[in-house]
């Protein structure tokens, strides 16, 4: 199965890391960002708890992924910021929304700002976490006891948390519509804080990042699928945190293909591939939830202009690439589509400038292709019947 071989590949670029998270004690006074995790082992009994830095000014950025980009943070930066995370944790139902630590847990995840915090654990806290779906931790430990000072609640937050008769659904979108940060939203369902009153829940923060993505790209697509398509071919480029993104629009109704290629250091590349047509995908992408990032950053962005198009998107992950998690797609897309793009009459002309600016060239991703090769085949079927 090709997630398996994906992650199986990514796992080995971090057990090759040599980087080591902070080193504290049993103790920790300090502050979260706001900031929580909610395991998905052992469902539904999950470990639940808040990450805490071991200082208590500028801590916003660890866990602000929406400016990373935009701030022009390294990829080393936010490694730096996501391992001085310590994770505490304890083990929760995930209907067990009146729970001493879940009901902090929501406090946290509704929050404005950044909170003092001091958490006592069970013992002394180890390890660091790496994953391609979610970003980076430090070391963690069960805990003991944890208290947090009083908190001023985000007033969008807030009121989504008090209508209990609002779909989960419904509510992030709303959200979303608002201003209110990708990654609030998605720390807000994730502790139950979100949806009608008694199907609240804890969701597992790798599913709650994923549930986010496709309700939002879902909305979207309903609403792009009613608008016309755009009249030329338009390519958009962005590149930061180790990776080369080429967007390409078509002037068609709506299909998208996600490829994505971790090159390695001799020059070879693992290259990894999933698309739809019409109205959308029921099954999980192969390729994980990177494919719903980007999915739910080109059409918000077609949304915005009221247009219908095509999407192929191509990523190259350069040596030296970290998996940092899926925002890394979502806010490389998102910044992608807001470049202004470079236009083309023609498919040629478009695949021409793209080939020339992939270090791996353009055949590689071709023969890994569903779209490309039926977009190629309908325009030349198209030219054959105009000189027939």
């Amino acid at each position: 199965m090709m997630i398996r071989s994906k992650y199986a590949f990514l796992q080995k670029l971090t057990r090759d890391l040599k980087m080591k998270s902070i080193n504290i004690g049993e103790e920790l006074e300090g502050a979260t960002p706001p900031s929580v995790f909610i395991g998905s082992w052992n469902y539904p009994k999950v470990y639940a708890g808040p990450m805490i830095a071991p200082v208590q000014e500028e801590v916003e950025i660890f866990d602000s992924p929406e400016r990373w980009i935009p701030e022009r943070k390294t990829q080393e930066e936010i490694i730096d910021y996501r391992l001085n995370l310590v994770r505490g944790k304890q083990l929760v139902g995930v209907r067990d929304l009146d729970n001493h630590l879940v009901e902090k847990l929501q406090e946290i995840s509704l929050s404005s700002g950044a909170i003092e915090s001091e958490a006592q654990f069970r013992r002394k806290p180890r390890g660091l976490f790496f994953s391609e779906e979610q970003t980076p931790h430090g070391p963690s430990a069960v805990l003991e006891n944890f208290e947090i000072e009083n908190v001023k609640w985000d007033r969008e937050l807030e009121r989504a948390y008090h209508d209990t008769d609002l779909r989960a659904r419904e509510a992030i979108v709303e959200l979303h519509r608002k201003g209110t940060p990708f990654s609030a939203v998605q720390k807000a369902l994730s502790v139950g804080a979100l949806g009608e009153g008694k199907r609240r829940k804890l969701v597992p923060t790798r599913w709650s990042i994923t549930a986010c993505d496709s309700t939002l790209a879902d909305h979207f697509l309903e609403r792009v699928l009613e608008y016309e398509p755009i009249d030329t071919f338009r390519v958009h480029e962005f590149e930061s945190l180790k990776n080369h993104y080429l967007i390409l629009l078509t002037p068609s109704e709506w299909q998208y293909e996600w490829m994505e290629a971790f090159m390695k250091r001799d020059g070879r590349a693992m290259i990894f591939s999933d698309h739809e047509t019409g109205k959308g995908k029921r099954e999980y992408s192969r390729v994980g939830g990177c494919y719903y990032s980007a999915k739910m950053a080109v059409l918000d962005a077609l949304d915005r202009e009221e247009k219908q198009a095509g999407a192929i998107i191509l990523r190259e992950a350069y040596p030296g690439y970290v998996p940092l998690g899926v925002f890394n797609v979502r806010e490389n897309v998102k910044n992608a589509m807001d470049t202004e793009p470079t236009m083309f009459n023609d498919l040629r002309g478009a695949l021409e400038f793209i080939d020339s600016k992939l270090k791996l060239g353009l055949e590689a991703f071709r023969v890994r292709s569903n779209l490309l090769k039926e977009l190629e085949v309908s325009r030349q079927t198209t030219l054959d019947s105009f000189f027939r």
